[in-house]
């Protein structure tokens, strides 16, 4: 029965697409943006909280200034990274 079925399509099996293999350079790259990204925003809080100890004032300032800055560079570099055609 089977042999007849296979008689009667012989392009069955052409008509099967292969199976692609996971892209592993994006998993990659995502992945290395996003350690970018930790990083990035790490040294900005580091940076603006130990200026802020320096400066003595009450208000954070430039713990926040400099987290808003790291977050427009980052959002900056996303869309950079992720716009680009391959």
């Amino acid at each position: 029965m089977e042999n007849q079925s296979s008689q009667q399509n012989p392009n069955k099996n052409l008509n099967k697409k292969p199976r692609k293999k996971p892209d592993n350079r994006l998993i990659i790259r995502y992945t290395g943006l996003a350690f970018q990204m930790m990083a990035t925003l790490g040294i900005a809080v580091f940076a603006g909280y130990k200026i802020d100890q320096r400066t003595g004032w009450s208000f954070p300032f430039f713990l926040i200034i400099l987290s808003l800055l790291a977050l427009v560079l980052i959002l900056r570099q996303i869309i950079k990274d992720t716009s680009r055609n391959e």
